[in-house]
């Protein structure tokens, strides 16, 4: 296994406090469902969660409590501890704060960011302007632009990379969308993954292939034939999943295979690797589902040969269409 994938990622989540950075990761890492956040209480220290993803990539999450006394010892005292060995900064905006408590966020931002780029020079930083489901959806677009200036605007000059801006809530897909484009940059090899979706794509025919994490069903890559590369519908159907899958727990249930066909189109999802699962979607009726199934099944029975991490499985398909 490459050692790489085995390394530890720092990633830190900083913010005012009651911003809902406990909420969020909450909701994507431990299944807390979103009606049941209210629950959490507020974080008062540095709270370290550490997470497989994909089996073999380990995430370990600070969350740091947003407080002001917080977050100067944060600037101060522990600046080493805090912004030393970061790969990824998540920094969390209130979108309902306006006026001076918006600028007492800019502030401590920019000093965030500051301390992360002399500490860790290399890390990449992503910023959620969260609660996004308290904006009027006629107002949404002009809101998320202006603030999205004025944080951009902070980091100027930072010598920091600032890897995307997202609007988020914890009440539809664009905390998944958020989520899985950041986990996406932390796994070891991402191009090796793509390529192998294309390939088993085309082998099956379909017109569109999705590759879900298993705990957590943040999208870790999607191949379609056309050329939409329409990302949207495929972090609603995440999201979809997810409650689906809560659901399921409840009853002690657990989802293996699904199966929705319609006169249009027809849609398998199954376990691809033991950390994944693996989605195919397909509008030729000449193509049945079972068919498709031995495929994903033919390609299990082959990754129970493979050593190494599921980056290691995946790149098998490329080398088996070849």
């Amino acid at each position: 296994m490459n050692s790489n994938e085995n390394k530890l990622k720092k990633m830190l989540l900083m913010g005012q406090h009651k911003v809902g950075k406990t909420s969020m990761h909450s909701i994507i890492f431990a299944n807390t469902p979103p009606n049941q956040v209210m629950q959490i209480g507020l974080t008062v220290d540095v709270n370290q969660n550490s997470f497989k993803f994909m089996g073999n990539l380990k995430i370990n999450l600070w969350d740091c409590g947003g407080q002001d006394k917080l977050l100067q010892e944060y600037f101060t005292t522990q600046k080493s501890t805090i912004f030393s060995n970061v790969e990824v900064l998540i920094y969390v905006f209130d979108v309902d704060k306006e006026g001076d408590l918006f600028i007492k966020e800019l502030n401590d931002f920019k000093t965030t960011v500051t301390s992360l780029s002399e500490c860790s020079p290399g890390a990449i930083v992503f910023v959620l302007i969260h609660k996004f489901d308290k904006i009027k959806e006629s107002e949404r677009k002009i809101v998320f632009e202006r603030k999205y200036k004025e944080i951009i605007q902070r980091a100027d000059g930072l010598n920091i990379e600032i890897k995307d801006v997202f609007s988020t809530s914890i009440w539809d897909e664009t905390l998944y969308k958020a989520w899985s484009q950041i986990v996406q940059n932390l796994i070891p090899n991402i191009n090796i993954i793509k390529e192998s979706l294309k390939a088993f794509c085309q082998t099956c025919s379909c017109e569109e292939v999705v590759l879900f994490e298993k705990s957590t069903f943040l999208i870790i890559d999607f191949q379609e034939t056309n050329e939409k590369k329409d990302i949207q519908k495929y972090e609603r159907l995440s999201n979809i999943i997810k409650q689906f899958k809560l659901t399921c727990m409840k009853t002690q249930a657990s989802i293996q295979a699904i199966t929705v066909k319609s006169e249009k189109f027809t849609v398998y999802i199954d376990e691809f690797t033991e950390n994944t699962f693996i989605m195919l979607a397909y509008t030729d009726p000449s193509i049945y589902p079972a068919a498709i199934s031995h495929n994903v099944h033919h390609a299990q029975k082959l990754f129970e040969n493979i050593q190494g991490s599921d980056t290691d499985k995946l790149k098998y398909l490329t080398q088996r269409k070849s």
